[in-house]
Protein backbone atom coordinates (compact mmCIF):
# COMPACT_ATOMS: atom_id res chain seq x y z
CA UNK A 1 0.00 0.00 0.00
CA UNK A 2 2.76 2.43 0.90
CA UNK A 3 4.51 1.88 -2.41
CA UNK A 4 1.23 2.63 -4.20
CA UNK A 5 1.02 5.97 -2.43
CA UNK A 6 4.66 6.78 -3.25
CA UNK A 7 4.07 5.89 -6.91
CA UNK A 8 1.00 8.17 -7.02
CA UNK A 9 2.97 11.00 -5.39
CA UNK A 10 5.89 10.53 -7.80
CA UNK A 11 3.48 10.51 -10.75
CA UNK A 12 1.82 13.68 -9.51
CA UNK A 13 5.22 15.39 -9.08
CA UNK A 14 6.20 14.36 -12.60
CA UNK A 15 3.00 15.84 -14.02
CA UNK A 16 3.53 19.08 -12.06
CA UNK A 17 7.12 19.34 -13.34
CA UNK A 18 5.95 18.77 -16.91
CA UNK A 19 3.28 21.46 -16.61
CA UNK A 20 5.73 23.97 -15.09
CA UNK A 21 8.33 23.18 -17.76
CA UNK A 22 5.80 23.59 -20.57
CA UNK A 23 4.63 26.88 -19.08
CA UNK A 24 8.18 28.23 -18.91
CA UNK A 25 8.95 27.15 -22.48
CA UNK A 26 5.70 28.62 -23.78
CA UNK A 27 6.68 32.00 -22.33
CA UNK A 28 9.18 32.79 -25.03
CA UNK A 29 8.20 36.42 -25.64
CA UNK A 30 9.48 39.20 -23.40
CA UNK A 31 6.60 41.50 -22.52
CA UNK A 32 6.67 45.23 -21.89
CA UNK A 33 5.76 44.41 -18.30
CA UNK A 34 8.97 42.36 -18.06
CA UNK A 35 10.96 45.25 -19.52
CA UNK A 36 9.51 47.81 -17.12
CA UNK A 37 9.88 45.51 -14.12
CA UNK A 38 13.51 44.67 -14.81
CA UNK A 39 14.62 48.18 -15.73
CA UNK A 40 12.77 50.13 -13.00
CA UNK A 41 15.86 50.09 -10.73
CA UNK A 42 17.70 52.04 -13.47
CA UNK A 43 15.35 55.01 -13.57
CA UNK A 44 17.03 57.17 -10.93
CA UNK A 45 20.45 56.55 -12.49
CA UNK A 46 19.25 57.55 -15.98
CA UNK A 47 17.49 60.61 -14.55
CA UNK A 48 20.20 61.94 -12.25
CA UNK A 49 23.42 59.99 -12.80
CA UNK A 50 25.51 59.06 -9.81
CA UNK A 51 26.43 55.55 -8.75
CA UNK A 52 24.91 52.74 -10.78
CA UNK A 53 22.74 50.55 -8.52
CA UNK A 54 23.61 46.85 -8.53
CA UNK A 55 19.96 45.94 -8.98
CA UNK A 56 19.93 48.02 -12.18
CA UNK A 57 22.68 45.91 -13.72
CA UNK A 58 20.98 42.78 -12.44
CA UNK A 59 17.85 43.87 -14.30
CA UNK A 60 19.76 44.73 -17.47
CA UNK A 61 21.50 41.35 -17.41
CA UNK A 62 18.25 39.52 -16.71
CA UNK A 63 16.53 41.24 -19.61
CA UNK A 64 19.52 40.53 -21.87
CA UNK A 65 19.32 36.86 -20.94
CA UNK A 66 15.56 36.66 -21.50
CA UNK A 67 15.62 38.32 -24.94
CA UNK A 68 16.91 35.31 -26.85
CA UNK A 69 15.26 35.84 -30.24
CA UNK A 70 15.30 38.75 -32.68
CA UNK A 71 11.58 39.21 -32.03
CA UNK A 72 12.23 39.43 -28.27
CA UNK A 73 15.03 41.97 -28.76
CA UNK A 74 12.87 44.05 -31.11
CA UNK A 75 10.06 43.96 -28.56
CA UNK A 76 12.42 45.08 -25.78
CA UNK A 77 13.59 47.96 -27.98
CA UNK A 78 10.01 48.99 -28.77
CA UNK A 79 8.99 48.76 -25.11
CA UNK A 80 11.87 50.98 -24.02
CA UNK A 81 11.03 53.53 -26.70
CA UNK A 82 7.35 53.43 -25.76
CA UNK A 83 8.13 53.83 -22.06
CA UNK A 84 10.12 57.02 -22.60
CA UNK A 85 7.72 58.48 -25.17
CA UNK A 86 6.21 61.64 -23.76
CA UNK A 87 8.94 62.23 -21.19
CA UNK A 88 11.36 65.07 -21.62
CA UNK A 89 15.00 64.07 -21.59
CA UNK A 90 18.34 65.64 -22.31
CA UNK A 91 21.51 64.44 -24.01
CA UNK A 92 22.77 63.74 -20.49
CA UNK A 93 19.92 61.27 -19.89
CA UNK A 94 20.35 59.72 -23.34
CA UNK A 95 24.05 59.23 -22.73
CA UNK A 96 23.44 57.51 -19.41
CA UNK A 97 20.80 55.23 -20.94
CA UNK A 98 22.98 54.37 -23.93
CA UNK A 99 25.90 53.57 -21.64
CA UNK A 100 23.97 51.21 -19.35
CA UNK A 101 24.77 47.96 -21.18
CA UNK A 102 28.51 48.71 -21.23
CA UNK A 103 28.56 49.73 -17.57
CA UNK A 104 26.86 46.41 -16.79
CA UNK A 105 29.44 44.45 -18.80
CA UNK A 106 27.25 43.75 -21.83
CA UNK A 107 27.52 44.59 -25.51
CA UNK A 108 24.33 45.24 -27.46
CA UNK A 109 24.30 45.13 -31.27
CA UNK A 110 22.39 48.43 -31.26
CA UNK A 111 22.41 51.73 -29.39
CA UNK A 112 19.74 52.60 -26.87
CA UNK A 113 18.39 55.75 -28.45
CA UNK A 114 15.06 57.30 -29.51
CA UNK A 115 16.36 57.17 -33.08
CA UNK A 116 17.03 53.42 -33.07
CA UNK A 117 14.94 51.54 -35.65
CA UNK A 118 13.72 48.63 -33.53
CA UNK A 119 12.65 46.68 -36.61
CA UNK A 120 16.30 46.40 -37.62
CA UNK A 121 17.41 45.03 -34.25
CA UNK A 122 18.70 41.49 -34.62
Amino acid sequence: MASSGVLKLASLMLVVCMVVSATLQARAAVTCGDVVRTLTPCISYVQYGGPLPDNCCNGVKTLYGEAQTSADRQNVCKCIKSAVNGFSYSNFNLGLAAGLPGKCGLHLPYTISPSTDCNKVQ
